[in-house]
């Protein structure tokens, strides 16, 4: 009984010792919604092209200040991408169509985080970017899995990124200080404008996480698996298809 007495009493004194569910970036992705139908992953860069083309020229020729040869020049350019496609057996009418539903299907698939994280005791590592302090005061910082991210490189999926409510004696030390941290990661998509380096970048995190333990990883930062590495790039892929739709449709009105 001494023994088991003063056991319990070190345990008082040191206090809990913090420990999270190791967790990996491409466990933050909800696999459910990763498995759809896109008719527009198999074409090859051309078709895409020739597919981008028909849709910009038809939104062109509806506009009524066109001069007869700029009109002629649309007009050839759209015959000959429908051509190319006809030719490919590629339904350019039904593929247009269906451009806002599978922008949706990826708008999904790349903010839709994983439920068997949501409430877990984790432990993650990747990049701190810091940002402006919540009203209460907290310290804030998005993690993100690669260095460089919202910054030289194009910001990662919102299930990619993590809102950290760092303690309150948190100072960054660095733009994508490395880190590990472990506290109760929960999903809790939020938007927030942040400057990093050169101006204003979207911070779309799915995650939230209210860090109970950190520590700096050395220089080299951690170590991303190829899987989640090939998950970012597929993810980057679908950023940018997002965004060249969204210039289509700008371009459209």
């Amino acid at each position: 009984m001494r023994i088991i007495a003063i056991a319990a009493s070190i345990l008082l004194l040191t206090g809990p010792v913090l420990a999270g569910t190791q967790v990996d970036w491409a466990d933050l992705i909800d696999p459910s919604a990763q498995t759809f139908e896109d008719p527009y992953r198999d074409l090859s860069y051309e078709h895409l092209e020739a597919v981008a083309t028909v849709a910009r020229s038809r939104a062109q020729l509806t506009q009524a200040e066109l001069t007869k040869d700029a009109r002629s020049q649309i007009e050839t350019r759209l015959s000959d991408a429908q051509e190319k496609l006809s030719a490919a057996g590629i339904d350019a009418d039904w593929l247009i169509a269906q451009r806002w539903v599978v922008a949706e299907r990826r708008e999904r698939a790349a903010s839709a985080g994983n439920p068997a994280v949501d409430g877990v005791e984790a432990t993650l590592a990747g990049y701190a970017i810091p940002a402006p302090a919540d009203e209460n005061g907290t310290p804030v910082a998005y993690l993100v899995p690669e260095r460089g991210m919202c910054a030289h490189m194009p910001p990662p999926p919102p299930n990619q990124m993590v809102r950290l409510h760092m303690p309150a004696d948190w100072t960054p030390r660095m733009m994508h200080e490395p880190l590990q941290v472990t506290g109760k990661l929960t999903i809790n998509p939020t938007e927030q404008e942040v400057v990093v380096v050169d101006g204003f970048v979207p911070m779309h995190a799915t995650f939230a996480l209210q860090v109970q333990d950190l520590k700096t990883i050395g220089k080299a930062g951690p170590r991303v698996s190829q899987e989640t590495s090939m998950t970012n790039a597929w993810a980057a892929r679908i950023v940018d298809g997002m965004r060249a739709a969204d210039a289509s449709n700008a371009d459209d009105n």
